[in-house]
Parts: C-alpha cells; structure tokens; sequence
C-alpha cells in the first residue's frame, strides 16, 4: 500500500482532490475526520478534542496500513500533520504521541494543496487569514519527513493532473 498524505491550509480543494484521486485510481481515500467531528460538537473544540482527533486519525491510519492491499493507494484528505500545526497554532505545543506518531509513520508521500485557489468561508474554517503562513509550516514538517512530496497548483483539473503526475500515474490529458 502507498500512502498519500493531502495536505495544506484550509479550503485548498484537499477533500475534492482525495475524493477525485481516489475515483480515478479506484482505490481508497480517508475523509478528513477532524471535519466531521468539530461539526458535530454543540460547543467550541477545546485541546482535548485536538487530541482526541489525533488519537482518532492515528487509529484509523494504522488500522488501514494493516487492511489495504500492497498495491493500493490509499489518500489520506488531510492527516497528523495538519493536526499537528493545528495544535501548535492553536495551543502552543504539540503532544509527544503525535510527533512520535509522524516521525515513525510519515505518510509514504505528500501532495500539499498550495492556497491558489479562492478561499471559501465554512462554519469551521477559521484560518483563511493565514493560509500563506500555514502552508510554510506544512511545508517545513514535511520536509522533515525526508519522504517524496509536491506541491499541487492550478484551478480545476490542473490539480488532478498535477496531482497524478506526482504520484507517477500516466495522465492521459482525460479526466472523467
């Protein structure tokens, strides 16, 4: 199984370029879990529900390394990295077990969505103002890693095709 991590600031078209990788490929994509759990807290998120976020994504994660066949691509919209941050940006610091977690399991490559694209205000997005400054910082952690990773630009399709390209699949130039 080949892991790829989609990465970057908030309402870079990761969700539709897991969803869109993962169609074309016929293979796996993880929705981005801390979404769905934020959205559904009748509360503002606190540092334990970082965390508890982070538990979640790693269980997931793991569980999926020991499930997927060899030859599948599983796309991860979103992972430890961007949780990371998250918790860095938001709190200060970053628990042990994450580090721990994205120094000994980094994803096998990264694609990091690039903020060239319009941002698109959510009831849960909250960064738009700082995008360039969070894209660095995911830039930087990846780096870190010393895995394969690109950075994914353009509107529409361009992403795609960029995207398959990085991953070393043929683009035909048709996306369907």
């Amino acid at each position: 199984m080949k892991t790829i991590g989609i990465i970057g600031p908030e309402s870079t078209g990761k969700t539709t370029l897991a969803q869109r990788l993962a169609q074309i490929t016929r293979c796996h994509w993880e929705p981005e879990l801390a979404r769905d759990y934020v959205e559904r807290l009748q509360r503002p998120y606190t540092e334990q529900d970082v965390q508890t976020i982070a538990r979640h994504q790693i269980e997931r994660e793991m569980l999926l390394r020991e499930q997927m066949s060899a030859s599948a691509f599983v796309f991860f919209d979103t992972e430890t990295i961007i949780t990371q941050v998250w918790m860095e940006h938001a709190y200060g610091y970053c628990p042990d077990f994450l580090s721990r977690h994205i120094q000994n399991h980094p994803m096998d490559m990264y694609l990091l969505c690039c903020p060239d694209i319009t941002w698109e205000p959510d009831p849960v997005r909250e960064n738009g103002h700082i995008r360039e400054q969070l894209m660095k910082r995911y830039t930087d952690l990846v780096r870190k890693t010393n895995r394969p990773f690109a950075f994914i630009q353009g509107q529409g399709d361009e992403r795609i095709h960029a995207a398959l390209r990085a991953i070393g699949l043929a683009d035909t130039g048709q996306i369907g």
